[in-house]
């Protein structure tokens, strides 16, 4: 709908978020943060980035306030790092800028979520305490136009795109459930499926476990290190039994982060086909991907070392973007 809206004229602007629980990001992180840069690219429209600070210290029993205040500036650092645009693009964080029309819209939309919705939906239960319960509701506004009066005085219909990993599906159904029933168009969505962890398709990284994730911060040793030692294969036991049944792609996690990351096709699908047939080993594929997210992690950090803290204030600064559709 939001493309065929476009094509006949209608401006709209993105969503996308971050929850700041971790000093960096990992590479399944990174993903929509690359995909919503190239949309910002292709159509040159506006963008809204939240850090949810205020959930990860309602969720996370070690963090205080104000470190999650320092993780948000932090990741707000690798998140500018993957190239957005300025002039386009406000970053906040919810301890700071939640107030006025946003409040007023997390009102709106917490009076039409029921705590059983919660309880079905996020999990929550009665041992919870109620800083799990309200942090839902905060997460719909910045889908609606007039939560951002800096951004969209006026144009309080404009229609949003949400960039979002699977694994934030339920939220993003609430916020479309909820919008027709408080005046707003609902917003469109687009999910990245899960970016599996090292171990296995099955699974997906996590910050806690740093066997079964890469983060931008890692060095082309410890990629290497990671790949060779926890990445799972499908690939035979034996060399002899592999050159006679091939690898099994459908669980090899080298082959699915060559998918996510390898620009050139045509290498993607004689890298399949090789190894499929198994005229191609485990090894090799290995190799190859280590080269593909060593260079890819040190693009990143030589981006990173650039950010300075003025860069993190002007993205951070609640302001008009005269030229967000420029």
């Amino acid at each position: 709908m939001i493309l065929d809206l476009y094509e006949a004229g209608e401006k709209f602007y993105m969503y996308t978020g971050r929850g700041p629980s971790s000093e960096s990001l990992h590479l399944g992180h990174l993903i929509p943060f690359m995909f919503t840069k190239y949309l910002q690219d292709v159509f040159k429209v506006p963008l809204v980035i939240q850090l949810s600070d205020d959930e990860k210290f309602s969720w996370k029993k070690n963090l205080t306030i104000a470190e999650c205040e320092r993780l948000a500036r932090e990741n707000a650092k690798d998140i500018i790092a993957c190239g957005f645009d300025v002039e386009r693009t406000f970053i906040f964080s919810n301890l700071n800028y939640v107030g006025r029309e946003f409040y007023k819209n997390t009102l709106e939309v917490a009076k039409h979520v029921t705590y059983n919705n919660l309880r079905a939906t996020y999990g929550i239960t009665l041992e919870d305490h109620i800083g799990k319960v309200s942090y839902p509701p905060v997460q719909a506004p910045p889908a609606f136009a007039s939560s951002f009066p800096q951004l969209f005085r006026g144009n309080d219909q404009l229609r949003c795109l949400i960039i979002c990993a699977v694994d934030q599906d339920t939220y993003s159904r609430t916020i479309r459930d909820v919008a027709p029933k408080i005046g707003f168009q609902k917003p469109s969505l687009i999910e990245s499926r899960f970016f599996p962890a090292l171990q296995g398709e099955n699974t997906k990284m996590s910050a806690s476990d740093p066997k079964s994730e890469i983060y931008v911060t890692d060095s082309s040793e410890q990629i290497k290190a990671k790949v060779n030692k926890y990445a799972f294969s499908g690939g035979q036991d034996s060399v002899e039994l592999h050159r006679k049944l091939g690898a099994n792609l459908d669980v090899d996690v080298p082959i699915k982060y060559l998918e996510f990351f390898l620009e050139d096709d045509d290498e993607l699908d004689h890298i399949k086909k090789e190894y499929k047939e198994g005229r191609m080993l485990t090894g090799e594929v290995k190799r190859r991907l280590i080269e593909v997210l060593s260079e890819l992690v040190a693009r990143h950090q030589r981006a990173r070392a650039q950010v300075t803290e003025e860069m993190v204030d002007a993205f951070m600064a609640v302001r008009p973007l005269p030229n967000m559709f420029g």
